[in-house]
């Protein structure tokens, strides 16, 4: 009896399927996570221009807001300014909050943002 063991006939050529089974399990997780990659990437742009459009809209207005998401990438699907003031209900007075909420849509990720405009005057003394 020999002590090294000749290879069987039958378990010739095994390498090369699980080789091939191996590289395309591997590629096959390189573009499931390029594409998640892009989903959070499109995600994390969104809020930014959600961000930025709100704050724009707080400062300046529908227009503003709209011209700030389309440069951050964006499309304004929404703009909402709601305006609580203190003593005059028609006109914005200096101690009157403005609350803007705006929802944005960059690639397929859409996200929605808050900001808020507030003056509080105070008497030089």
């Amino acid at each position: 009896m020999s002590a090294v063991s000749q290879p069987q006939q039958s378990d010739a050529g095994q390498a090369v399927p699980l080789m091939v089974l191996l590289l395309f399990t591997v590629a096959l997780t390189a573009v499931a996570m390029v594409q998640i990659a892009r989903i959070l990437d499109a995600g994390a742009q969104a809020r930014t221009a959600a961000d930025a459009a709100a704050l724009a809209g707080a400062a300046a207005g529908r227009s503003s807001a709209a011209e700030i998401a389309a440069a951050n990438g964006g499309v304004l699907l929404d703009y909402n300014e709601q305006i609580t003031t203190v003593d005059q209900p028609s006109a914005i007075e200096a101690d009157d909050v403005v609350l803007v909420t705006v929802e944005v849509r960059v690639g397929s990720a859409t996200e929605t943002a808050r900001a808020e405009r507030r003056v509080d005057w105070i008497a030089p003394s």
